[in-house]
């Protein structure tokens, strides 16, 4: 089970999700269905929420202020992987991204190691531009949030 935070603010034109996209090698050139709610694994007797808080904190480099936590349920990814989510309000300047890192034998089977960040970029979006970039599965979480904003 993996837990994650989906920031939101109000912009001009409406509210707007803040979306990672992972780092590395495999990721570098997906871009739709690729973007992700920043979240990991749970670990063993963590409480789900409070992981969620930890990863926002690792993959963005630092937790923002966060507002009231809204409730997104669960969704289940094509892997089977089950993501439990929470929404708050937030603000995060995408340019102040500082993830942390993860090791990896690149190219595969050179011997070598190379470090990769977990996340490479963070950016805002609208909902209708998230729907085309995030995990399918976690459309959910984007319409749930909007659902309780209305």
């Amino acid at each position: 089970m993996s837990a994650g935070l989906l920031l939101y603010r109000h912009g001009d034109e409406g509210p707007e999700v803040l979306l990672v996209h992972p780092g590395g090698p495999f990721w570098a050139r997906k871009d739709a269905g690729a973007w992700s709610v920043p979240k990991g694994e749970v670990d063993e007797g963590e409480d789900p929420e409070a992981a969620a808080r930890r990863e926002l904190a690792e993959e963005l480099g630092s937790a923002p202020p966060l507002g009231e936590l809204i409730d997104l349920g669960e969704v289940r990814q094509q892997g089977g992987k089950v993501v439990r989510a929470w929404a708050a309000e937030a603000v995060f300047d995408p340019a102040t991204l500082r993830s942390n890192a993860f090791e990896l034998e690149w190219p595969p089977r050179s011997g070598r190691s190379q470090e990769f960040p977990e996340v490479d970029r963070a950016e805002w979006f609208r909902p209708d531009e998230a729907r085309t970039k995030i995990n399918p599965a976690q459309i959910a979480f984007v319409d749930r949030l909007l659902a309780q904003l209305r």
